[in-house]
């Protein structure tokens, strides 16, 4: 066998070395996504970067990780549009299903998170009305705004409840890595 031959062999049938994940870009700040997500190519063109985060169970959905550039700062639009695609739990209002926090991030001159849970009325594409719209129970979905000082970004983890509230604590952590 020639050292060629060698080479390539080896190079293709060696296990490949796990390359160091690329920073995910929100605004002009960057972070490394935790090692758990598994990223996909985006589903649209809306999309910058889009992330799948495992259930651990073969008949639980996984949860997701968008972010959306060159998104509109208007945070007040904004929660009301995305609070119309949630129905509360029975017996609650959309006020109890929801909780909106402000996060401090160097870079940002603003970040706010809208958190909701219930039935959300998920539209792969929502301001398409011929889009298909599914209702997915016991769902929860955490939306970020992040304002730059020229851009602002939507940053969205999405999926069963307890699947986000697995996921929840390395999202914030990424959040606040972004630099």
């Amino acid at each position: 066998m020639t050292a060629v031959r060698l080479a390539l062999l080896v190079a293709f049938a060696a296990p490949a070395l796990a390359a160091d994940p690329a920073p995910v870009k929100v605004n002009t700040q960057s972070a490394v996504p935790p090692a758990e997500w598994k990223s996909e190519k985006p589903s649209n063109r809306l999309r910058s970067y889009q992330f799948r985060l495992p259930s651990g169970e073969k008949d639980v959905p996984d949860a997701e990780v968008t972010v959306y550039p060159e998104s509109s700062p208007d945070v007040k639009k904004n929660h009301e549009r995305w609070l119309g695609t949630v129905v509360p739990p029975e017996g609650k209002t959309i006020e109890d299903a929801s909780k909106v926090t402000t996060v401090a991030l160097a870079g940002a001159t603003a970040v706010t998170v809208l958190d909701a849970t219930g039935t959300w009325k998920y539209k792969e594409r929502p301001q398409d009305p011929k889009s298909k719209e599914e209702l997915r129970a016991e769902w929860r979905v955490v939306w970020v705004i992040v304002e730059g000082k020229e851009e602002t970004a939507h940053v969205r983890l999405a999926g069963p409840m307890a699947v986000v509230e697995k996921h929840k604590k390395a999202f914030d952590g990424w959040l606040k890595a972004l630099k």
